[in-house]
């Protein structure tokens, strides 16, 4: 049975929330993120990157980076202002973009579950993020960023959601320069129980996106445990903030790869190994329009790439899967890219860049070649994360993107 708790957010005033809702920490880079907060002192990007309010130098994983976030989340408390409620609540967070609308619920869920596999995962994390979220955690008694996580739907918990939207006025209704409009509701304590009650009765939750966050909050919580003498079990810092997600609300956008060398083969050499395990036909798609069909781009044309009959996936649900088809077919076997969690000579292109971005990347040099995914699905997703098995990494890319700042678990 899967634990969900209300929490006392740590939240900014109605009147602000919009200037301090900052993209999540890992979705840009350190001259982005400098740039979001230019001539704006509360976006909360100053608190989950605030190296970029030191020399840029400066290691961004330094024990005087973690201590800059602290300061800077007691900075925006005072100044944005951020006001702690005084009871324990659940939030709704709907995020509304182009034809997605998705409601959620935030709330606070254990560790231990996490821990125990009653929310699954279903891709492997780094030791390096894991490390850096876990010391910001640690730093700023904070979890300040929510894991996105996600369930088979419940029709009664999607009956309070909404009555609460229906009932109620939001705390904040805003809309975000990428066309994300955000609505975030306090929920009635009196809806609690029922929250608690039926989620309760969920068998599993499953991350959708987040991992090192969850993974993170779970290592903080040790550090925390072991220097608490008088540990109960019930402190805050064994829970961890998240937004819960119906399944069939999620859209999945496909998780495109560029190849920066062809692994000392020419373009022609490249095409011909490509068609050991593929069928190569020209095509002026850029796209796949179905499962089982890959779009690669070199040499500026697009090309069609379906597996041909020496791919013979394995048994598992992973390998079944269209990144690994591609993976243990073509660029280990032909580029040499054993492992992409750390070869060089790969890059992760999210699909909210579109096909466009593949283009320009090899057009301009900047990589050889480049492959359009069709997106994995949201029952691919629960079906490994069932089996215990993991994807491939960026497998998945979820959009519209969760805000941070909103809310605050204050650990």
């Amino acid at each position: 049975m899967a634990i969900i708790r209300a929490f006392k957010g740590l939240r900014p005033d109605p009147k602000v929330a919009h200037l301090v809702a900052s993209v999540p920490y890992d979705v840009v880079n350190r001259d982005e993120a400098a740039e979001l907060c230019k001539d704006n002192p509360i976006n909360f990007l100053r608190v989950t990157r605030s190296e970029i309010e030191m020399d840029p130098e400066t290691n961004p994983y330094s024990e005087e980076v973690y201590l800059k976030a602290k300061e800077n989340l007691e900075r925006l408390t005072r100044e944005a202002p951020l006001v702690t409620d005084e009871e324990p609540h659940f939030y709704l967070y709907r995020l509304i973009w182009n034809d997605v609308t998705q409601v959620g619920i935030a709330a606070t869920f254990s560790v231990e579950d996490y821990d125990n596999d009653v929310i699954l995962k279903h891709e492997k994390t780094r030791r390096a993020k894991e490390d850096d979220r876990t010391n910001h955690i640690v730093a700023t008694n904070a979890q300040t960023g929510a894991v996105f996580l996600t369930y088979k739907g419940i029709e009664e918990v999607n009956m309070v959601v909404e009555e609460v939207m229906k009932s109620s006025d939001p705390l904040y209704d805003f809309t975000t320069p990428d066309g994300v409009k955000h609505t975030f509701w306090m929920v009635p304590t009196e809806a609690n129980d029922i929250i608690e009650f039926e989620i309760g009765k969920a068998a599993h939750l499953y991350i959708a996106d987040g991992h090192h966050r969850a993974a993170s909050a779970s290592r903080a919580q040790k550090v925390k445990m072991e220097n608490n003498p008088d540990h109960t079990g019930s402190e805050e810092y064994n829970y961890f903030m998240a937004v819960l997600f119906p399944a069939e609300q999620l859209k999945i956008l496909p998780y495109n790869r560029v190849v920066f060398g062809l692994n000392g083969l020419t373009e022609e050499e490249f095409l011909d190994k490509v068609k050991t395990n593929f069928t190569v036909l020209s095509s002026s798609i850029s796209s796949p329009a179905a499962k089982g069909d890959i779009a690669m781009y070199l040499n500026k044309k697009w090309y069609m790439l379906t597996p041909n009959s020496n791919v013979t996936p394995g048994n598992s649900i992973g390998d079944k899967l269209d990144v690994s088809i591609l993976q243990n077919f073509l660029l280990k076997p032909v580029l040499g890219i054993a492992d992409p969690r750390t070869d060089n000579n790969i890059g992760f292109i999210g699909g909210i860049r579109g096909t466009q971005e593949l283009e320009k990347l090899v057009d301009s040099g900047a990589a050889k070649v480049a492959f359009s995914m069709y997106p994995v699905s949201v029952d691919d997703l629960m079906n490994i994360s069932d089996a215990g098995e993991t994807m491939p990494p960026k497998s998945t890319w979820f959009e519209p993107k969760l805000r941070d700042g909103l809310a605050v678990h204050l650990i």
